[in-house]
């Protein structure tokens, strides 16, 4: 497993697993055969859920919910993870 190590002023930014993702859509948009604008992945978890752009806001919610604040962007040719705790970011590329 690779990871991403890096002094952040976030903790859970210092060391994100940059494992590859699984490939697939918002478990929960697609469960409700819903859409979303951009898809994120819970390095938690491993799930993939949507952005805060898309309607329903799967990923922050799941955040909230679960207790796993960071995510990566899961879309092609962005390289970069996000806390919700922290409201912090940061390149994984």
């Amino acid at each position: 497993m690779r990871r991403r190590k890096k002094k952040t002023l976030c903790p859970e930014l210092e060391d994100v697993p940059l494992d590859p993702m699984p490939p697939g859509g918002c478990i929960e948009c697609l469960a409700t055969g819903d859409t979303w604008v951009h898809l994120r992945f819970c390095v938690s978890c491993r799930e993939t859920r949507c952005c805060d752009d898309s309607k329903n806001r799967h990923a922050r919610k799941h955040a909230a919910a679960a207790g796993h604040p960071v995510i990566r962007s899961k879309e092609p040719g962005e390289h970069w993870a996000w806390c919700y705790d922290h409201e912090a970011g940061v390149r994984t590329a």
